[in-house]
């Protein structure tokens, strides 16, 4: 049957549909994402909270033109590092570029290792407290005069339920969750009920994960390849931003580090990989706490196929 005819037969069903493609990184999203893409006449909507950004290539494991294998990858390279672009705005334009893909195909994948970001275009996100900018301003200076610790040791002691799932070395949302707790006298967690908002298609959810030794070893080469590939050197070209949230991040970081002579290189290499797989482990986390993922192979194609056309039924 060809992709038309597989189309053909999507129309005629009652909804359009998202496959929500999620897992740590160096899983092998970009690969099977092309080959969904291909059978479904799809184009690729990617929710990576850091390859919006032009300027950020090596360290955010960018696919490159060969990776993308012709598919349309819409929100790669769509802003630069000077701009201000957060989960809220990523909502609103990622919910309005679904709009405009299901005029032309009732399929679209929406693919990357950024829960939030997952979790904002499929479900929406609770309503949170406004921002205190005086509570915003202390946590801010005790960051730049201290670093991310003292705030991750009071964020484990006020919210331990949400402690255990952000991103560690995120400094913007452990600086959030840190100001709710503190403003409301409330844990952050408390605010996150879960209550779905209403969308136009249905989210098919398909985790991808391997045995840990495989993952890490991939993390391993891919981190090598990045270091080949320059990493160092693009990392030099971003000093002047290195304080945007993109770059407070596994693969900037510990560059950053080695940049301003705090470590060696070996010593680079080795929080690199370490942090990475770090990283992985926490997505893991994050992605596991949803029942509502079905977890595969990467390699397990035809079992990925036949469960995603089969809740579309």
């Amino acid at each position: 049957m060809t992709v038309s005819q597989r189309t053909s037969n999507i129309e005629h069903r009652a909804s359009n549909y998202v496959l929500a493609v999620v897992g740590p990184t160096a899983v092998g999203k970009t690969e099977l994402c092309v080959r969904l893409a291909r059978h479904f006449g799809a184009e690729i909507v990617s929710a990576d909270s850091r390859q919006f950004f032009r300027e950020l290539g090596i360290g955010t494991a960018k696919p490159s033109p060969a990776e993308q294998g012709g598919i349309l990858h819409h929100f790669v390279d769509s802003h630069g590092i000077a701009e201000t672009y957060n989960a809220g705005a990523f909502e609103r334009d990622a919910l309005a570029k679904l709009d405009e893909l299901f005029a032309r195909t009732p399929v679209a994948i929406l693919t990357g290792g950024s829960g939030l970001y997952i979790r904002m275009v499929t479900e929406g996100m609770d309503e949170m407290p406004p921002a205190d900018p005086e509570i915003r301003a202390q946590l801010v200076e005790t960051f730049e005069r201290e670093g991310l610790g003292p705030l991750l040791a009071q964020l484990d002691g006020l919210d331990p339920a949400y402690a255990a799932v952000v991103d560690r070395a995120n400094p913007q949302r452990v600086m959030r969750a840190l100001e709710v707790c503190l403003s409301t006298g409330q844990p952050y967690s408390a605010f996150r009920q879960g209550k779905k908002a209403d969308r136009p298609f249905k989210t098919i959810k398909i985790g991808l994960n391997r045995d840990r030794e495989e993952l890490y070893g991939r993390i391993d080469r891919r981190m090598d390849a990045m270091l080949a590939a320059g990493l160092v050197q693009e990392v030099q070209g971003l000093l002047p931003y290195r304080h945007h949230n993109a770059l407070q991040t596994v693969g900037y970081s510990e560059v950053f580090g080695y940049l301003d002579g705090q470590y060696d290189h070996a010593e680079m290499v080795r929080l690199l990989k370490r942090n990475s797989r770090r990283y992985a482990k926490r997505q893991l986390t994050w992605f596991t706490r949803d029942p509502e993922i079905r977890w595969f192979h990467p390699d397990d194609y035809e079992a990925i196929l036949q469960y995603a056309e089969g809740e579309m039924q």
